[in-house]
C-alpha cells in the first residue's frame, strides 16, 4: 500500500506537461498540498492539541514546504536526471538518520541496496551531456536532506490522533508556507484556467496528496523507515516509464537496466531477518517404570 504513494507521485511530470499551465510549479505544489489538507481537517474535525502544533508546523515544513520549494528550484537549474540522481541519495540519508535517531542498526545489505539505488536510477534518468548548477545541485541535495529529516522525525514523533488527521495538519502547514514563495516567485494565479487545468490540479490536489500522503505517513507508522524511504525509488521509474509508454520517449538499454537495478534494491532493502527465537530443547525420554510383578497369593 505504501508503493502507490511513489508510484502516483511518479505520474506528476506526466500530469504537469500534459495538463497544467506552464510555468507554474510553485502554484502546482501549493494546490496540490493546501486543498488537500483543508479537506482533511474538515472531514476529520481535528486539531493539533499542546506539542503538536508546532511539531505539525515542523513535519509539514521537512515532508512538503521546504521540500516541494528545494525540488522545484533543482528541478527549474538541472536537467531532470541530475535532480533525481541526487535525490536518489535519500535512503542513505534516512540509513544514517535512523541509526542516530531511532537507534536501528545499520546492515551492510541494506547501505548496498542504497547504493545501488543511486546506480540504478543514474542509470534510468542520468544524461551524458547534464549540465550542472551549483545553485541547483544545493538545492537538491537539500530537498533530499529535509525530506529524510522528515521521515525519520514522522517515524519518532507518532501522533496519537487519527491518520487523518496528522496528514491533513501536515499539508496544510507545507501549504500555507508555499503559498507566500509562490506569489512572490510566481505571482497572482492564472485568471482562467481550461477544463484539463482543473482536472490536472484536481488529480494532484486528491489522489497526488490527500490520498498518497495518507498512504504514506500510514507506511511510516507501520513499517521501519529505511523500508519506507526506499520506495521513493519507484518515483522516477514510473515517470521514465510513462513517458516512454505515453509521450513516446527513447528507452535505451542502459536505462532499462536501471530500471532493473532500482526495482532489485528495492527489493532487497524490504528483506528483513526474522527473528531468532528461543531454542526449545526435547526433553529426554523417562523409562517407563517396570510394572509390578502380581503376587501368587
Amino acid at each position: 500500500m505504501t508503493a502507490l504513494a511513489p508510484a502516483v507521485w511518479g505520474t506528476t511530470y506526466l500530469v504537469t506537461t500534459e495538463l497544467l499551465p506552464p510555468g507554474r510549479p510553485l502554484l502546482a505544489a501549493v494546490l496540490r498540498a493546501l486543498p488537500a489538507g483543508l479537506l482533511l481537517v474538515a472531514f476529520t474535525r481535528r486539531l493539533p492539541r499542546g506539542v503538536w502544533w508546532w511539531r505539525a508546523l515542523v513535519l509539514g515544513a521537512l515532508n512538503i514546504g521546504a521540500f516541494l520549494a528545494l525540488l522545484f528550484v533543482a528541478a527549474y537549474r538541472l536537467p531532470g536526471g541530475v535532480a533525481a540522481t541526487i535525490g536518489s541519495l535519500q535512503p542513505l540519508l534516512v540509513i544514517g538518520l535512523s541509526a542516530g535517531l531511532l537507534g536501528e542498526r545499520v546492515s551492510l545489505r541494506t547501505a548496498l541496496a542504497g547504493i545501488a539505488g543511486v546506480g540504478g536510477v543514474s542509470l534510468l534518468v542520468l544524461r551524458a551531456d547534464a549540465q550542472l548548477d551549483g545553485i541547483g545541485i544545493a538545492a537538491a541535495v537539500a530537498s533530499a536532506v529535509v525530506m529524510a529529516t522528515g521521515v525519520v522525525l514522522s517515524k519518532r514523533w507518532t501522533s496519537p490522533a487519527p491518520l487523518l488527521a496528522t496528514t491533513g495538519w501536515q499539508l496544510v502547514a507545507g501549504g500555507l508556507l508555499l503559498l507566500p514563495v509562490a506569489l512572490v516567485v510566481e505571482g497572482p494565479p492564472p485568471t482562467t484556467l481550461s477544463t484539463a487545468n482543473l482536472a490536472g490540479y484536481a488529480y494532484l490536489s486528491i489522489i497526488g496528496g490527500a490520498l498518497t500522503y495518507a498512504l504514506w505517513f500510514r507506511g511510516i507508522r507501520a513499517l521501519p523507515p529505511t523500508n519506507v524511504t526506499f520506495l521513493g525509488l519507484l518515483s522516477p521509474l514510473v515517470a521514465t516509464t510513462l513517458g516512454w509508454l505515453a509521450l513516446d520517449q527513447d528507452l535505451t538499454v542502459g536505462q532499462s537496466l536501471g530500471g532493473f537495478v532500482v526495482l532489485g534494491a528495492l527489493v532487497v532493502a524490504q528483506i528483513r531477518k526474522a527473528p531468532r527465537g528461543p531454542q526449545t530443547e526435547i526433553p529426554a525420554a523417562t523409562p517407563e517404570p517396570a510394572r509390578p510383578v502380581p503376587s501368587s497369593r
